[in-house]
């Protein structure tokens, strides 16, 4: 007797496929944001997406997996715009003073005020039973500038015997404050004078740690 085989998938049907996989991750994202990881339940995120919930089982198996996909998706949204702050704004023969300064206002101005940025802390702010992301994917943002900072130390640039100690020294001076500042001038326009002036101070001091 002949053997069934599954039937190839179509340049059509595969197109069907990635647009219920990309409405359901859309629709987890706002749910798992809007309602919490407990609230936002299997019928309500396949409602929103306009899948059944067997379809929803089949492309990511159960609400934990679903979860932790749409946090990685989250943090590699992320950590593209460091990436690219990096590439941009920490290029070699740049003044370094001048170099930190840009990446650290590149970050706060186009980071902090993204949706992706947004979605990044409420998915992480989650306790359990939300599932958590192992360290090396959680880290990945921040695991980028280290890099950049061992490449600096190589070439002589910043005195740091440990990058990683260095990228988190001047991420607490500059980023960190600024993002405290803008936590409590949330329309930031009035609070732009003191996040340039927090930035630049940042700068100076770890320049003095590490320069």
């Amino acid at each position: 007797m002949a053997t069934t085989r599954p039937a190839a998938q179509t340049p059509g049907r595969r197109q069907r496929s990635e647009s219920k996989r990309a409405a359901v991750l859309d629709a987890a994202e706002t749910l798992f944001v809007s309602e919490g990881y407990e609230l936002a339940g299997v019928d309500a995120i396949a409602a929103h997406a306009g899948v059944s919930k067997r379809t929803l089982y089949d492309h990511f198996g159960d609400k934990q997996n679903l979860f932790r996909i749409v946090l990685t998706r989250a943090t590699d949204a992320l950590m593209a715009t460091v990436r690219t702050a990096i590439e941009q704004e920490l290029t070699d023969g740049r003044d370094l003073r001048e170099a930190l300064t840009a990446f650290a206002s590149r970050v706060v101005t186009d980071a902090f005020p993204s949706s992706d940025y947004a979605t990044f802390r409420r998915l992480t702010a989650q306790g359990r039973p939300a599932p958590q992301l192992p360290g090396e994917v959680r880290d990945r943002p921040e695991r980028l500038l280290e890099e950049r900072f061992a490449e600096l130390a190589s070439a002589g640039a910043i005195r740091a015997a440990d990058p990683r100690r260095a990228a988190q020294h001047f991420t607490a001076l500059t980023i960190l404050l600024a993002l405290d500042a803008r936590r409590d001038d949330p329309a930031s326009a009035a609070g732009e004078p003191e996040i340039r002036a927090l930035i630049a101070d940042g700068v100076d001091a770890f320049l003095r740690a590490y320069g």
